[in-house]
């Protein structure tokens, strides 16, 4: 039986540059593209946010002197190229697709609506959501967490090169221990890097009460993060820049609940 009808997969800038150091690694889009094109055969519903990062990010640019606005507009830009990028190595393996921009640039994308997107989801259509919010001040984390609750997916889920949460950046301190699991309000208090405290906040919030209480018992909530509940084996899976899109066809196929 298949647990996610729909969700809402956020890839980082970053994972496009396989082993570059900057830009698009077409091997790397290639895999991604054949591996959302089976799990979408398996009729589960798409949406993609990517980042930036690989391009351009905006905080850094303010740091070497750009405006903020400016430089965040520059972001939201770089997002929109890598998900073109996407966009056309779903293409070429005969997946249907649609790139919806939060602000307006047809014909490069269609102009994001809530109706729009939910329209195409439902007629199997991979849907991809770029340019962030739309906003400066705010990071693709954030369009990730707005997007997952406006299209109602059923889960939320980002991968990292880590395989979990940790108390501090493992690939920058050896002492770093992970996390178990974990609940939004210990990210909060703990000020961990997870993703920035408005997603954060905003996937807390948007639970219902039943939800929250499944949380706070270490269970999986419909907004989740794929490095709170899921088992050893899952995390380990999809903290690899490839691995992730495959362990979640893998457990769908297994049937497997993942709140255990």
């Amino acid at each position: 039986m298949m647990k996610f009808n729909r969700i809402l997969l956020k890839l980082s800038g970053e994972s496009l540059m396989g082993a570059q150091k900057y830009g698009i690694d077409v091997t790397r889009v290639e895999s991604y593209a054949r591996q959302i094109k089976e799990i979408a055969e398996m009729g589960i519903q798409i949406g993609i946010v990517i980042g930036g990062g690989n391009i351009f990010r905006g905080l850094s640019g303010t740091n070497k002197g750009f405006d903020r606005v400016k430089g965040d507009s520059m972001g939201m830009l770089a997002t929109v190229i890598n998900s073109l990028a996407l966009s056309s190595a779903l293409d070429n393996e005969n997946c249907r697709n649609k790139v919806l921009t939060a602000i307006r640039m047809e014909p490069i994308g269609e102009f994001y609506s809530k109706a729009k997107a939910i329209e195409y989801l439902e007629n199997g259509y991979v849907t991809i959501f770029s340019a962030g919010t739309g906003n400066p001040y705010f990071t693709t984390d954030t369009g990730s967490s707005l997007r997952a609750i406006e299209i109602e997916a059923d889960a939320m889920l980002k991968g990292t090169r880590v395989d979990g949460i940790y108390t501090a950046d493992p690939e920058k301190d050896p002492t770093a221990t992970k996390f178990e699991k974990i609940t939004y309000d210990e990210i909060y208090n703990k000020g961990l890097k997870v993703m920035d405290l408005t997603a954060t906040t905003m996937c807390k919030e948007n639970q219902t009460h039943d939800s929250q209480e499944a949380l706070e018992e270490g269970q999986q909530p419909p907004f989740h993060r794929h490095e709170q509940t899921h088992t050893k084996e899952v995390l380990n899976r999809l903290a690899k820049a490839i691995g992730h899109l495959q362990a979640v066809k893998n457990m769908v196929e297994r049937g497997e609940d993942c709140s255990q």
